[in-house]
């Protein structure tokens, strides 16, 4: 077993401990205010082993540890991705999966960010302020949920709705959640929703059906500057493998100890 295997595996039985703690502690609550906890949770875990078991005999779990890279010098704000995403999963309008935001600098070392719309139809032209002066640095920085080793959102997650699977990707069983969104305000990337159609909570999952059955995610596909790419951190032939072994990257609030999977290439740092 290597080193990434053991990290793996003990983040995952770290990650189980909290959550069963939370989850105890959720339901003497959810108790004493006069609720039934057993009308939330018993068979939870069940099904988000099915969720974690695809029913792809080809695809060998073990063998996965899912990364993503985005390279912040390529993205021309497009947003192919964005609305490759909505038309692949199903996205509720005025939400999204992914998003890409533009940050300009001014002379006046004023930084601006927008995302009009989550850029589903791109970005308008530089816009001009007086006071803040004349723009002079500008970039597009796409981002999704960055499905962290140490997720804030299985933590709080009181019935066991949102868990990672056995391949490092964070899931949503959409059969348990509540929609209590405890999830959403956890999350400290913005990346998760209740989608008001249905009542649960939403997020990027790497295009999950597609990945495993060996096709790229939706977003990465789409992308016509190859500025997006998802990979397989176990296997040292990958694309995100030797991207990461010859660039410098960062990581988006690295400080707070979540350890996101999500690596940015040519980041600045006004990007928060």
């Amino acid at each position: 077993m290597n080193e990434l295997d053991n990290k793996k595996k003990n983040l995952t039985q770290a990650g189980n401990m909290s959550r069963r703690h939370f989850l105890h502690m959720s339901l003497f609550t959810i108790t004493a205010a006069g609720l039934t906890a057993t009308h939330l949770v018993p068979s939870a875990s069940a099904s988000a082993e099915e969720v974690a078991n695809p029913p792809f005999k080809s695809y060998e779990r073990e063998k996965y540890w899912w990364g993503y890279v985005v390279d912040t010098t390529k993205c021309i704000g497009c947003g192919s991705c964005v609305r490759a995403c909505k038309a692949e999963n199903d996205v509720a309008d005025e939400y999204f999966r992914t998003w890409v935001e533009r940050y300009e600098i001014t002379e006046n070392n004023q930084v601006r960010v927008d995302s009009p719309n989550g850029a589903i139809k791109s970005f308008d032209q530089n816009r001009t302020d007086p006071e803040e002066g004349k723009v002079n640095k500008g970039f597009f920085v796409p981002k999704l949920c960055n499905h962290c080793r140490t997720s804030c959102c299985t933590q709080v997650c009181p019935v066991g709705a949102t868990f990672t699977a056995p391949d490092g990707v964070v899931l949503v069983d959409r059969k348990h959640c509540i929609g209590c969104g405890y999830c959403v305000q956890a999350c400290p990337y913005g990346s998760r929703f209740i989608d008001p159609r249905k009542g649960y909570a939403d997020k990027c999952t790497l295009c999950y059906h597609r990945i495993t059955k060996g096709l790229d995610p939706a977003c990465h596909q789409a992308c016509p500057v190859h500025a997006r790419v998802a990979g397989n951190l176990l296997d040292p032939k990958s694309e995100i493998r030797q991207i990461l072994k010859e660039c410098r990257y960062k990581l988006i609030k690295a400080e707070l100890g979540t350890n996101p999977k999500c690596y940015y290439v040519g980041l600045d740092q006004e990007v928060s």
